[in-house]
């Protein structure tokens, strides 16, 4: 649009300048975002000093001792439970950064689905190996 033409369009448009930002688009997904941020954030906090205990308590133990360890149902349900948390808080960070610093659309695009990607696959297989060692010990 040449600038005159925006200047007419500007013009002829008597809205505030708030009415016009607000007729932008819907800000309601950024909020969801932001909480599930800070929620997982809440959990992996609270997690991290139980994973610090019990990594800590393993030190010197042979393997059976480990695997008995994590086959505990407790243990085996907050490590999935913080293996949750972690890839899905990690998605969302990484989507932010993705979203303020890639300006390239096809770039944008292809870097969230391979976030996506990775995270998934990552929480599968976290989840795939807590389970086969719970159910297997």
């Amino acid at each position: 649009m040449s600038g005159s033409r925006q200047q007419e369009v500007r013009a002829r448009d008597l809205r505030t300048p708030i009415a016009r930002a607000r007729g932008l688009g819907s800000a309601k997904s950024g909020t969801d975002h932001f909480w599930w941020q800070r929620v997982t954030a809440i959990a992996l906090a609270v997690l991290v000093p139980w994973l610090v205990y019990l990594l800590v308590s393993l030190v010197g133990a042979d393997l059976d001792a480990a695997r008995a360890m994590i086959a505990r149902p407790w243990n085996a349900i907050l490590l999935a439970v913080f293996m949750l948390a972690l890839f899905w808080h990690a998605k969302l960070g990484l989507q932010v950064v993705i979203e303020d610093y890639v300006h390239t659309r096809t770039l944008e695009v292809a870097s969230q689905l391979l976030v996506t990607l990775a995270c998934v696959v990552g929480a599968f297989a976290s989840l795939y190996a807590i389970g086969r060692i719970a159910l297997m010990a």
